[in-house]
């Protein structure tokens, strides 16, 4: 109870009943009251965004990394709503985070920008939820080292290739007295000049030469198996502008690899022992040099069997088709195909088929001398 003399003094100084009471209540306070209401309520906090890295210098497009800390008082359910600031003056979307527990948590958010040109700038983070601060600008820089312009001139030489195989298939006897399978390649440069090249079979260098071109001249190797198999050529040109061929695929049964046992009902090709699928494909050319495939498949197992045509690796149409109950062979649909300026007048088709019987590819080379 406030004291009389006190209430005589407020009373001189001209104290209202408000006053008065407001004196009174705080008289009466306990200590552990008065010490309650000192502590400060647990806040929410947000650090300035740190960007990895700060400052970059480089080529572009880069990637930076921003990542900041929100702390935020939890108890029971909370939901962490924010977003990001851009010092360009756009936002992000909203996020929305759900915390529970006891305690204050401290969470970790992260965001990338990927920059193509030169820029310097800040990014902050909005906490919206459950309460609403905003965090210090983090700073950051991205100079984009501008790539040298790599010019060519008339004097710079331009090199093509091109490589198929001869013939694309081989069945027969496997002596090595003379080549099965000749891979022939076709150099071009734009004016004379030094080519170095080398073949790779199968992922092997196998050959390889230096010979003067003057507009086109044609280079090639043999192989001569001893056993059935099938793979691919490349010829690569190492300089004086380097560059590669498509690759030249080719097919060896040897018929006579199983003579040494008493096996003569058992002649058959790796496709016929293994898959019992083969492809069949043929080509012609005409005066413009429109190049036109026509092929079939064959199968002895029942099924849907999948072909893509490829002109010099690149594949150019694909379709599917339906063998019987029995087996046996149907057509695909070919296509025509005219070179435009600058390709290729000469080079391979690729017939590839799969299906319940295995896989098999068949490979024609062709060749266009266009009229006059």
């Amino acid at each position: 109870m406030m004291s009389v003399g006190l209430a005589r003094k407020a009373a001189a100084f001209g104290a209202s009943a408000a006053v008065l009471a407001a004196l009174s209540a705080g008289l009466m306070s306990s200590p552990a009251q008065a010490a309650t209401s000192a502590k400060a309520a647990p806040k929410v906090s947000v650090s300035a965004p740190k960007a990895t890295p700060g400052d970059y210098q480089g080529s572009c497009p880069s990637k930076v990394n921003f990542a900041a800390q929100i702390k935020v008082p939890v108890k029971g359910k909370t939901e962490l709503a924010y977003r990001w600031l851009h010092g360009d003056g756009s936002k992000s979307k909203v996020s929305v985070i759900k915390l529970k527990g006891k305690g204050t948590k401290t969470v970790t958010v992260k965001q990338s920008i990927t920059f193509k040109e030169d820029v310097k700038g800040w990014e902050a983070v909005q906490v919206l939820g459950p309460k609403k601060v905003t965090s210090k600008k983090g700073y950051f820089s991205v100079s984009c080292e501008k790539p040298q312009d790599n010019v060519r001139t008339h004097l710079d030489v331009s090199v093509s290739a091109s490589a198929w195989a001869s013939p694309s298939s081989y069945a027969g006897s496997c002596d090595t007295r003379s080549d099965k399978i000749d891979f022939v390649g076709l150099i071009k440069t734009n004016r004379p000049s030094w080519v170095r090249y080398r073949w790779v079979l199968n992922g092997e260098v196998v050959d390889y030469g230096k010979i003067k071109v003057r507009d086109a001249r044609k280079v090639g190797f043999g192989i001569a198996p001893r056993h059935s198999q099938r793979g691919w050529a490349q010829l690569q040109v190492l300089s004086p502008d380097a560059t590669s061929s498509n690759r030249a695929y080719y097919k060896v049964w040897c018929k006579d690899e199983n003579r040494g046992g008493d096996h003569r009902g058992d002649h058959k090709s790796p496709d016929a022992r293994d898959g019992k699928i083969s492809a069949s494909a043929s080509v012609t050319t005409s005066s413009d040099c429109t190049v036109t495939a026509t092929g079939s498949v064959t199968s002895n197992v029942a099924g849907k069997i999948r072909y893509s045509w490829a002109l010099n690796g690149a594949v150019l149409s694909s379709g599917e088709v339906e063998v019987g109950a029995n087996g046996g062979s149907q057509p695909v649909n070919g296509f025509s195909s005219t070179p435009i300026n600058g390709e290729a007048k000469s080079g391979n088709v690729t017939l590839s088929v799969s299906g319940p019987g295995g896989s098999d590819t068949e490979t024609v080379s062709y060749a266009c001398t266009p009229a006059p």
